[in-house]
């Protein structure tokens, strides 16, 4: 399966691009504005279906957009002045990976764990509590072992929590849902090239159509 990572830079004098990069509030508007760049008749989890995975990054020339999908997407379809964009395979990275081999990760994650019935009913805690600090970090180094990499390094910065309205039918309806956030930087080893692809292709974590759990890998610099 082919993945296409697509950077697509805002302009700030689009109205659209800026309710669509407004902050953590913005997440559902930019999730349904990446998935008008794909096919309507996809069945119930398009974002599944075509691997859609996003990211909102900060940098200093203001907020960019980061897609990962297993499509390429209709660029066309975004609005008229939206910004630039441009789409590149992965395949070249992918295929490149090998046991050893040092790269430069980033992965905006929902951390949580899940608590026991028993804990949860007796201090009355949600389905899963988010974590924060040594407890996040800690949560990285399990989801790093199954992606088959080795954290060398590793910054970690608590972002603003994303929210949004579940959408659901029935009771759930409309429910509100609450992502928080931990951005995870820093370089690893390689171990297993397969599970990395996978976990690359998959995403980590909860919240993915929340702009959450996109993994983004480089060879780190001196490396062959």
């Amino acid at each position: 399966m082919t993945l296409w990572l697509t950077r697509v830079v805002p302009d700030p004098r689009s109205r659209e691009a800026r309710l669509d990069t407004a902050g953590p509030g913005g997440a559902m508007h930019l999730h349904r504005r990446l998935m008008s760049l794909f096919p309507s008749d996809a069945g119930p989890d398009p974002r599944a279906r075509f691997g859609v995975l996003f990211r909102l990054e900060d940098t200093p020339s203001g907020p960019q957009i980061l897609l990962q999908s297993s499509l390429e997407p209709a660029l066309d379809r975004l609005p008229e002045n939206y910004g630039t964009s441009l789409s590149r395979p992965l395949a070249p990275l992918l295929d490149a990976l090998k046991p050893g081999l040092t790269i430069r990760y980033r992965c905006v994650a929902s951390a949580v764990r899940k608590p026991g019935a028993t804990t949860r009913a007796l201090y009355k805690l949600p389905p899963v509590v988010p974590l924060t600090g040594e407890a996040a970090d800690e949560w990285w180094f399990r989801q790093a072992d199954t992606s088959g990499i080795k954290p060398l390094t590793l910054h970690s910065q608590p972002l603003d929590a994303v929210q949004g309205k579940r959408g659901a039918q029935g009771p759930a309806a409309q429910q509100r849902v609450r992502h928080a956030r931990t951005r995870f930087d820093g370089t690893a080893a390689i171990i297993d090239p397969d599970l990395l692809r996978t976990k690359i292709t998959d995403g980590i974590g909860r919240g993915k159509p929340y702009g959450c759990g996109l993994l983004t890998i480089a060879p780190a610099r001196g490396t062959a």
